[in-house]
């Protein structure tokens, strides 16, 4: 099922985590691959996905984001320390 524009989710595919359509690998290991310093270029070839594949990840990762607070206990809160 599409949840987001490419972003499918099937409990067949990655256990239902969301993945870009038509591939089995999921949003976060695409962003954590992202993350660790690997080029578009790198992770393009890693999975054998498309640019386009990967903007649709990050745009998935980045509503997410934006739309789902996290949810933290008052002893969890982040504090300064200056």
């Amino acid at each position: 099922m599409e949840v987001f524009p490419g972003i499918t989710m099937s409990p067949e595919i990655c256990g239902g985590k969301p993945c870009p359509s038509g591939i089995s690998i999921d949003v976060a290991t695409i962003v954590g691959m992202l993350s660790t310093g690997k080029s578009f270029e790198d992770v393009q070839e890693i999975f054998q996905i498309t640019r386009e594949q990967i903007y649709t990840a990050l745009r998935y990762a980045s509503y997410v984001t934006d739309h789902l607070p996290l949810r933290m206990s008052s002893s969890e809160q982040p504090q300064r320390t200056d």
